[in-house]
């Protein structure tokens, strides 16, 4: 379900590739051209930090992980902004992978893969 999501973040970023891992709690990996990495859980939002290892089907590793808040779904053009405030150590919690029927997927459901021009 976040694949669309997450594309249009990685369009919103200065991405060198992403990865999703649909397995609870879902998550993705975008990774930045400065060596740092975004990294989105659907239990806690975005973080960044230095991307010291993972791949699809691997959790991601991140030195110094910064949660940028703003909830679990922020605006993808609003996530660089976020990124860019530097965020917090302290790790939110706005739901738990178990939460099903809390519109999650249906707010997930409206975005759509953007077309590369």
């Amino acid at each position: 379900m976040p694949v669309a999501y997450v594309a249009e973040v990685a369009l919103a970023v200065d991405a060198l590739e992403w990865w999703d891992d649909p397995f609870d709690p879902r998550d993705a990996t975008i990774l930045l051209v400065s060596g740092s990495a975004l990294v989105w859980d659907e239990e806690s939002g975005w973080r960044h930090g230095t991307f010291i290892s993972g791949e699809k089907g691997v959790r991601t590793e991140l030195a110094d992980p910064r949660y940028l808040g703003g909830g679990v779904l922020p605006r993808p053009a609003n996530v660089p902004v976020l990124q860019a405030m530097g965020g917090s150590p302290v790790r939110p919690v706005y739901r738990s992978y178990r939460d099903y029927g809390d519109g999650l997927d249906e707010r997930l459901a409206t975005y759509t893969i953007p077309a590369i021009v």
